[in-house]
């Protein structure tokens, strides 16, 4: 196969996973009309339709699905080999793509950067804020971040933080008109600010402790979002209750803008890890980050 035949093949699969010849152009830092061109011309070399194309989107057909199989792995382990090659270098170099919630993002991976990436200058991390629980093969991520037991058995699972402890909280202004629950019982009583999640489609279940185990209580409101800054700021402008990481709202029920309630009924979340795929090529970049985020208790 010639090598111009190769490149076209990557510019396909690149429009097939961004499914968009505009991202797919950006991406690839080339005009739009020439990329369309090459997928043109494989479809006429191949003799068969590789994608399927409407004026609002673009979707690969069945053949297409078929060489994307195919081709993705071989390309992600030409990028790993390339990657590979700046171990020679005299620093590790390369970027990484992370995939995490804006919670771990914030508490780990951001101030892990300060420890990084001052001494690495070669290195570059880019972090993508998803609560889609994102598949870091098929979305050419290097690594995700998840809640422990939420991970694949087929991913290689590195723990990078302690368990999180969460609360339940509401403002001044919402408890003057709802009276503070006592009891998990009593939330069907109350107006909940709710996370949607983008994989499932469903809310995030408030998991709480009931008779010695832990249950999942899913609670009615007038307000869903898909960031819990947002879900945050709802709370103190008291729309109603919120469950949240602790040391996101530790500060505010100091200054008395929160009030905690359930502390007892509220159980830790399992910690942060870090996963990513057993690879047959890991950079040096990638193996000091992994040393980087590691969780020392």
């Amino acid at each position: 196969m010639r090598r111009d035949e190769i490149a076209d093949l990557a510019a396909f699969v690149v429009v097939a996973e961004e499914r968009s010849f505009t991202k797919a152009a950006q991406r690839l830092g080339m005009a739009q009309s020439a990329l369309s061109q090459i997928v043109r011309r494989i479809e006429e070399r191949l003799g068969v339709r590789l994608l399927s194309r409407t004026t609002r989107s673009v979707a690969p057909t069945e053949a297409g699905e078929r060489l994307i199989a195919t081709l993705g792995p071989m390309l992600r382990d030409l990028d790993s080999a390339i990657a590979e090659l700046g171990d020679l270098r005299d620093r590790p170099s390369g970027t990484i793509r992370i995939t995490c919630v804006e919670h771990a993002a914030k508490t780990i991976i951001v101030p892990a950067m300060k420890r990084l990436l001052p001494g690495n200058p070669d290195i570059k991390v880019e972090i993508t804020i998803d609560y889609g629980l994102a598949d870091v093969v098929k979305d050419r991520f290097d690594a995700g971040v998840r809640l422990g037991g939420d991970i694949a058995k087929d991913m290689i699972a590195v723990r990078i933080g302690p368990d999180t402890p969460m609360a339940i909280v509401g403002s001044p202004e919402y408890f003057r008109t709802h009276s503070p629950p006592s009891s998990p019982a009593q939330l069907v009583d109350h107006r909940a600010i709710n996370l949607r999640l983008p994989t499932s489609g469903t809310l995030n279940g408030w998991r709480l402790m009931r008779g010695g185990r832990e249950i999942r209580v899913r609670i009615d409101g007038p307000l869903v979002l898909n960031s819990i800054d947002l879900i945050l700021d709802a709370a103190l402008d008291g729309l109603g209750l919120a469950y949240l990481p602790l040391d996101q709202v530790q500060p505010h029920i100091d200054a008395g803008r929160l009030t905690g309630v359930l502390a007892k009924f509220t159980s830790d979340l399992p910690g942060y890890h870090l996963y990513y795929a057993n690879r047959r090529h890991s950079s040096a970049a990638f193996t000091l980050l992994v040393e980087t985020l590691k969780f020392r208790p």
